[in-house]
């Protein structure tokens, strides 16, 4: 797992991980030193400071992912 510790390090549409509540999201771009993540489901963007942000695991994206795709089922 790895760390982020600038924005240049995570691209737009990259699958993230908010450490302080462990939430998934989708980078959508950032602003100042903060990233703005969207839930994969869809919903309101939140700001990550980069120190609380690290990629998400081969499992944790497939796992989500699959989620999504049933409820739309």
């Amino acid at each position: 797992m790895t760390a982020v510790t600038s924005p240049g390090q995570a691209d737009v549409g990259a699958l993230m991980v908010d450490r302080r509540n462990n939430r998934m999201g989708k980078v959508m771009g950032h602003e100042g030193p903060y990233f703005q993540l969207r839930p994969l489901q869809g919903g309101r963007e939140w700001d990550v400071p980069p120190e609380a942000l690290r990629e998400a695991t081969q499992t944790e994206e497939l796992s989500a992912k699959v989620a999504v795709t049933d409820r739309r089922e």
